[in-house]
């Protein structure tokens, strides 16, 4: 009993110091000049490492007024955020709406609600999720989306860390509004939806010249971003002109 006490206690410990390193990457990341797409994908990739969730996205508000898919964890989280925008349904669309969190437990009998969303989700192999609006007082700039693979109730700490991380988010997209009087929010939104078309580009190029899967062409994108101290954003530029030669990750 008491051995497995300490194995409880020693596993916050570590989850305790990994959110500390992680809110002190963030806060490093925005005092310095900083690639808004690699901070977004910093944000869904802590958020399933740390928050128990099996995948994640993240929507941005573009400049016409619409939602754009930024960052996602995973290939599947990526085309279900597409799904949702497709459709014009889905959770972190009323997220972003209704400037509010939208949880579900169980999609399974969210069918009334979110019909075609919920079927995809399934089809997907998810059974509940959280979206998180990244807000500022009333302006909402995107949504955050955890998703799991079992139907279950998202606890209320894991919510208030992922609403933190969404919070972060939106501090690092209008701190240049801030920065620069009369700057215009949406001009730092386009430039982040740019640089994912490019990425997006890159990994298509990348899978096919090394004959991989595109989750796996987008991981060897990111360690030769890191290995060699560049932006992500540069690193998908180079391989989009045939200027880089990227080996498997």
């Amino acid at each position: 009993m008491a051995s497995s006490s300490g194995e409880q206690s020693s596993a916050v410990t570590i989850r305790e110091h990994a959110l500390a390193d992680t809110f002190v990457t963030l806060a490093d990341t925005l005092v310095a000049d900083y690639d808004v797409v690699d901070l977004m994908q910093h944000l869904v990739d802590v958020s399933v490492s740390l928050l128990g969730a099996q995948a994640a996205g993240l929507l941005l508000v573009d400049q016409p007024g619409g939602l754009t898919v930024v960052a996602s964890s995973s290939e599947e989280s990526r085309l279900l955020e597409v799904f949702q925008l497709q459709n014009n349904q889905g959770p972190c669309l009323d997220c972003v709406t209704t400037s509010t969190a939208v949880s579900c437990g169980d999609l399974v009998a969210e069918t009334d609600r979110w019909p075609m969303f919920a079927q995809a989700a399934a089809d997907a192999g998810f059974r509940s999720v959280v979206a998180l609006p990244l807000r500022l007082r009333s302006e909402v700039v995107g949504g955050l989306n955890l998703f799991y693979t079992r139907s279950q109730q998202i606890p209320s700490v894991d919510q208030r860390i992922g609403q933190a991380f969404a919070d972060v988010a939106t501090i690092g997209i209008l701190q240049q509004r801030a920065m620069h009087r009369g700057a215009l929010l949406a001009e730092q939104l386009q430039r982040a939806l740019n640089s994912r078309v490019t990425i997006e580009q890159a990994k298509g190029v990348l899978a096919e010249r090394l004959g991989v899967g595109v989750g796996q062409a987008f991981s060897a994108l990111r360690l030769h971003a890191r290995n060699h101290n560049m932006r992500l954003t540069d690193v998908a530029m180079g391989v989009v002109r045939g200027e880089l030669d990227i080996g498997p990750a």
